[in-house]
């Protein structure tokens, strides 16, 4: 399955990044702005100055809002806001070849995989440790295609992969989206830990056990274990907690030091409230989950937060 036509629906910095990834490897690309004014501005200024100032996009690479006409492609990439993604759903033909780019839940908590899967019968999602702007100027780096149709994912291998950009494939989807989806959240407590100045072994701490949390979430939900020590779990959860250009970090270490949170979309707040939520409803502990959310709500200081998962009861490692 060859894939010469590419569609990028979502014009932020990670579907511009994706838009050039696809460019690279020869594909006919055309990258989807929901808004015209910000399509125009695009394929004007041949830059995306609000998101990837400073990259430039190739004269061919086709900026455009019309999106009837952006899905006659060969791949879809759906690389919007998750809370954006249901209603891009309804939109698109049932039949044509997507892969899911967002690292969020659906509004109920539903992973968007399997939102997705109930009326799209060619599914891949994409997850991995990939700041936008260093996958846009080329610098080295992987990420994981997962799908159940093995054909599916060796074509966005195809379509994407390139001197600059290893792509591994996997039949474990769930495991490779919620990777993705989960370290936002700890990324967030990250970001606490550095904006109270902690220190490096409170921030290994926390990495670590985030870690565990993320395990108890991704075996409860059936996927699998090993997915999480991959890229879209360990990989991602690297990157994202300790890039000084990663959103959920730096929304983090905002609140820690009662800053306003950065002006685009953190999907680790909204993600922390619907762990906090599904722990409660199942008995599973996610305090470092529970913690984030009660001071994004502002219930707690970042100092009450950081007593309480200190103060918890003693127990076993392995618990």
């Amino acid at each position: 399955m060859t894939t010469q036509r590419v569609t990028v629906l979502g014009a932020g910095g990670w579907g511009t990044a994706l838009a050039l990834c696809a460019h690279r490897t020869g594909c006919q690309v055309t990258l989807w702005a929901r808004r015209p004014e910000a399509a125009q501005e695009l394929q004007q200024q041949r830059e995306n100055r609000a998101y990837l100032p400073g990259v430039a996009l190739p004269a061919s690479l086709k900026v455009t809002s019309d999106l009837a006409g952006s899905l006659q492609a060969d791949l879809l990439l759906v690389v919007l806001p998750s809370l954006g993604v249901p209603e891009m759903l309804t939109l698109l033909p049932p039949d044509r070849p997507l892969v899911l780019c967002a690292k969020g839940l659906a509004p109920g908590g539903e992973p968007l995989s399997e939102l997705a899967a109930r009326t799209h019968s060619h599914l891949a999602v994409l997850s991995g440790p990939n700041l936008a702007g260093e996958i846009a100027q080329g610098l080295p780096a992987a990420t994981v295609v997962a799908s159940r149709d093995p054909h599916l994912a060796q074509a966005a291998q195809q379509a994407l992969m390139s001197a600059s950009l290893r792509i591994y494939t996997s039949s474990d989807v769930l495991g490779v989206e919620l990777g993705g989806v989960l370290k936002n959240v700890i990324a967030l407590a990250a970001g606490m830990v550095d904006g109270l100045q902690l220190g490096d072994n409170a921030k290994a701490a926390l990495l670590t056990r985030g870690l565990a949390e993320m395990r108890r979430y991704l075996s409860a939900n059936g996927a699998q274990e090993a997915t999480l020590y991959g890229l879209s779990g360990l990989g991602d959860l690297i990157a994202t907690a300790s890039s000084p250009q990663s959103r959920n970090r730096a929304a983090g270490e905002a609140l820690a030091q009662g800053r306003p949170l950065p002006g685009k979309v953190v999907e680790g707040l909204r993600t922390a409230a619907l762990l906090d939520q599904w722990a409660q409803q199942t008995g599973q502990p996610m305090p470092i989950a529970h913690a984030v959310t009660q001071v994004a709500q502002g219930t707690w200081s970042p100092h009450e937060g950081l007593r309480w998962l200190m103060e918890r009861g003693a127990k076993s490692e392995l618990e």
